[in-house]
């Protein structure tokens, strides 16, 4: 079977976040010649295979089957992929049944590799991520199988194929703050202790703040105020309390505790509570890491392009790997149309993908 063949029987599946739809036990028998472990909870299938060539480094592609509902606007039947103009519309195209059929395709024709090949897939990364890659990597760990090198095939390209890969991502760190203060009637404020008033000198301090300067590879992590809200929606009557959302995209140089030092700080003689939430913590692979050295060369080779090592973005399942210590990258197609409607990648970036991954899995035991 080709790639693209492989592909289009994947999309047609309707794996909507966290129905895999049918995608594990297919690919399992895909690759018969694999290992199969299945860790599964919560309605979340999580799926392990492995096959031990040598004893080399064990090098593992992950992604996720499930995506995200289809919504209104679409042209076509979002799960009967289309082919126009060289160009596959179907949900999931770009994210992420490019890069599963991808290295998928790449594992099932591999030869002569001196290590252990593995794939890691779930069916919650578009979900809460509760019961998938960390609960199948908790697994691994308890059974001394992690791998030592990753690739997550999420799409990562940005203009033309080839041109980016995360070697990490940012975390993310919510905040809820409340000013407490006295409600009052609005024509006797000395009466009232209204916390919009004391709030307005000093949320300068916190709105928009860069709490690092940043570094090679992260931008500097910023609070970013994302609502503000309090009172009764009336003129003449002050809140009691002033509630503040806020967010920072921290990069490894800004903790959690970094955050709310800052806030304690800004808001000294205040009465107010904060909460944090950790939502995703911030990783990073170094630039000589080997997958970082071989999937690079690997792009040039296959694209002749020189790509960009880059951080942006959101969160991805890489964020688990890189929390049990293994190097991990990511690399897909171009990222222009994931969750939107009428979502499609081409052909030949596909083609490209299943290049480099087989180019990857066959030259690495040559540079390390």
């Amino acid at each position: 079977m080709h790639v693209i063949d492989f592909f289009l029987k994947i999309l047609a599946a309707e794996s909507v976040t966290p129905d895999d739809a049918g995608l594990m036990q297919l690919t399992e028998a895909y690759l018969p010649d694999y290992q199969a472990t299945y860790v599964n909870e919560g309605g979340v299938k999580n799926l392990f295979l492995s096959k031990k060539f040598g004893k080399g480094s064990h090098l593992c592609f992950a992604g996720h089957v499930d995506v995200v509902p289809p919504g209104e606007g679409w042209e076509s039947n979002p799960f009967a992929p289309m082919i126009r103009e060289g160009k596959i519309y179907a949900r999931g195209a770009q994210d992420m049944k490019s890069g599963v059929a991808a290295f998928v395709q790449a594992c099932k024709e591999a030869e002569g590799f001196e290590g252990t090949l593995s794939i890691l897939l779930t069916s919650d990364e578009e979900g809460d991520g509760t019961y998938g890659t960390q609960m199948m990597l908790r697994h691994l760990q308890e059974i001394d199988a992690l791998p030592d090198y990753c690739v997550v095939a999420e799409p990562t390209c940005e203009m033309i194929f080839g041109d980016a890969i995360k070697i990490g991502r940012r975390g993310s760190i919510n905040g809820y703050l409340t000013i407490h203060g006295k409600q009052g009637h609005a024509a006797y404020p000395e009466k009232a202790l209204n916390p919009v008033h004391q709030i307005a000198p000093i949320l300068e301090k916190i709105a928009g703040v860069n709490l690092d300067n940043g570094d090679e590879d992260f931008a500097p992590s910023q609070m970013v105020i994302t609502d503000i809200r309090g009172g009764m929606e009336v003129t003449n009557v002050t809140p009691n309390s002033l509630k503040i959302m806020f967010n920072v995209r921290n990069s490894t140089n800004t903790t959690e505790a970094d955050v709310r030092a800052h806030v304690e700080q800004a808001l000294v003689g205040l009465d107010f509570t904060l909460r944090l939430d950790q939502g995703a913590h911030p990783f990073v692979t170094q630039r000589d890491s080997e997958i970082v050295k071989n999937i690079t060369t690997s792009i040039q080779n296959i694209t002749g392009v020189s790509t960009k090592l880059s951080t942006a973005g959101g969160t991805s399942d890489a964020r688990f790997m890189g929390q049990y210590g293994v190097d991990v990258v990511e690399f897909g197609v171009i990222n222009d149309t994931i969750h939107a409607p009428n979502e499609r990648t081409s052909i030949a970036e596909v083609e490209g993908l299943y290049e480099v991954f087989t180019h990857l899995i066959k030259h690495w035991n040559m540079t390390i």
